[in-house]
């Protein structure tokens, strides 16, 4: 039984014509006749009395009829899902995200392409609070940040943790050691973002502080890597954070990068999409952001320009 005369059939069911059961299935007669013959012949039953003037269905025919129904019907469900299936992998997903991931972002992109088909990624900058309202309204299918948070219609699904480091003067006697205990860094001045700019990052540093005893000294506002990086080297004695290990493919002239310890703070990294079942396309995007954390080096740093850095 091929779909193929399940349709024929269906169509001269509903005319109880064969001439006018062609003309809408676009074929001649005698191809429709043939092909419900072959029909007729497989069942072992007529599915229709035939006379010079009335075609009508037989009580085999009216048996068969919803299912022919429903079988076309399937097929037609069948091809739609399949055909959302190819829309879906050839779009493009959204992903919103900031400067300085380093590595993870390489990684994040390599499995996203493996898994994606023909689908294509595109990244998408911003502040945090852009990128959050770009996906409350769809604009974005996604976002990465730094930072747990709540908010009514996105999930938030945690990826890797990142290691904070600290960037000093060179010639200060901390940078002779292999880590930095926090207390140590405590009448040095701190280039951090305010906390309008990067809540969770000012938030983590300035809570670390207070568990190793003081409240740090507020130094110049952190700008940009390459500016702030220049005043600690070069300037006043300063400090500021930057996400491990990215701060050594920072070669900055008069700055080095040390593990902080006493505590060593980590900030969790997310990526918030909206509520209810993902398609193809997220689906692989989600599937490519948990392969990427699955390397528990703490990895990509903020350079310090986006929101969701220092």
């Amino acid at each position: 039984m091929e779909i193929r005369q399940l349709r024929y059939f269906l169509t001269v069911a509903e005319e109880l014509h064969f001439g006018r059961a062609a003309e809408r299935l676009h074929i001649v007669q005698s191809a429709v006749s043939q092909q419900l013959r072959r029909l007729e012949r497989e069942l072992g039953t007529e599915l229709f009395a035939r006379s010079t003037r009335v075609v009508r269905l037989t009580e085999a025919g009216d048996r068969l009829l919803p299912y022919a129904r429903e079988m076309l019907a399937l097929q037609a469900r069948a091809r739609e899902a399949i055909d959302e299936l190819r829309a879906e992998r050839a779009a493009t997903v959204r992903l919103g995200t900031s400067s300085g991931l380093g590595a993870r972002l390489d990684a994040l992109l390599a499995a996203f392409d493996r898994r994606a088909g023909h689908a294509q990624l595109e990244l998408v900058a911003g502040s945090t609070e852009e990128r959050l309202a770009k996906v409350r309204a769809g604009d974005l299918d996604a976002t990465l940040l730094r930072g747990e948070r709540t908010d009514s219609g996105l999930e938030f699904l945690p990826l890797w943790q990142d290691a904070l480091m600290a960037a000093l003067p060179a010639r200060h006697e901390l940078a002779a050691r292999e880590s930095v205990e926090l207390s140590g860094l405590a009448g040095m001045p701190l280039r951090l973002s305010p906390h309008s700019r990067n809540p969770a990052l000012h938030d983590l540093v300035m809570r670390s502080c207070r568990e190793a005893g003081f409240e740090p000294v507020q130094g110049p506002e952190f700008t940009n890597a390459q500016d702030t990086l220049a005043a600690i080297g070069y300037g006043k004695p300063s400090w500021t954070v930057f996400y491990a290990p990215h701060a050594d493919q920072l070669p900055v002239p008069g700055v080095v990068f040390r593990p902080l310890a006493g505590p060593a703070p980590v900030m969790r990294a997310y990526l918030a999409v909206r509520t209810g079942p993902p398609g193809v396309g997220l689906r692989a995007l989600i599937e490519a952001c948990y392969e990427a954390a699955e390397d528990d080096t703490p990895q990509g740093p903020s350079d310090g320009s986006g929101a969701d850095g220092p």
